[in-house]
């Protein structure tokens, strides 16, 4: 069988005091969209930074593509994992094609020039994001949903099986956010790629993800299909909220509402 694209196993994280995460194992293997869910600081984003070296893990292993990520060196790296980031410092400056093509940089080599071959890449990613038309616009001018499009881009660009995405999802409208899991989805179908994509809108995790991982408190404390993992009582243990979870009319999937607390009785 072929090496998971990822797989980790006993990874531990701390800054400092904090152990950010705790004895976290999982794996993503081409043709799967997987969700990673939780509250604010679970450890969802230290997961993605850990995975990549941007942090170190205290205890575990990290491996892609069946080798240690303490191996490879950062071009190996970042040709079999491309990050799509909650946030980055990104050059105001520069166009929207000049930050894609920045995808391509583990595909160069040493002061080498991007190719027309690197210019279709970057063009085809674009086009699959819907920010082809934004290519010589610079960043300064654009919204924050149409900067995420460009790092999806960017991640796309990079031809890497494997997807990390850490609220892709983040500053764009209903629309726009469909369309992106769609197209992560549409991907890992097709077989060339694999994702883990940091959720935090259960009803859309429910609905592209083929299977769900919980992290609370930096540990993983349920993984499997969305209607196995999402319920009332979850959502009330994990989050501390009351929420109304009904299956979808149409997939079956769970639906989230949040409980308002509003008696509409007497209305």
């Amino acid at each position: 069988m072929t090496a998971p694209l990822l797989e980790t196993s006993g990874l531990t994280v701390a800054y400092g005091e904090r152990v950010a995460l705790r004895d976290v194992s999982l794996t993503v293997r081409k043709g799967e969209l997987v969700g990673m869910i939780g509250p604010n600081g679970a450890g969802k984003s230290t997961f993605i930074r850990a995975v990549t070296r941007v942090v170190q893990a205290q205890a575990g292993a990290i491996h892609l593509g069946g080798d240690s990520v303490q191996t490879l060196s950062r071009r190996e790296l970042g040709r079999r994992a491309a990050v799509v980031p909650q946030t980055g410092a990104l050059p105001e400056l520069f166009s929207a094609l000049e930050v894609v093509l920045m995808g391509r940089t583990p595909h160069l080599g040493l002061l080498q020039h991007e190719s027309d071959a690197d210019l279709l890449a970057a063009r085809q990613a674009m086009e699959a994001t819907g920010c082809w038309q934004l290519a010589y616009r610079r960043l300064g001018e654009l919204s924050g949903g149409e900067r995420q499009a460009v790092l999806l881009a960017r991640a796309l660009a990079q031809e890497a099986p494997l997807l990390l995405l850490d609220e892709p999802t983040a500053h764009l409208d209903i629309g726009h956010q469909a369309a992106a899991l769609a197209l992560v989805r549409l991907l890992c179908a097709r077989g060339s790629h694999g994702a883990l994509a940091v959720v935090h809108d259960l009803t859309l995790a429910s609905q592209f993800c083929q299977r769900l991982v919980v992290l609370q408190a930096g540990r993983v404390v349920a993984e499997g299909p969305p209607a196995e993992v999402i319920n009332a009582e979850r959502v009330r243990q994990v989050y501390e909220a009351e929420a109304h979870v009904f299956a979808h009319p149409l997939t079956g999937l769970p639906v989230v509402v949040p409980d308002a607390g509003l008696d509409a009785s007497g209305l």
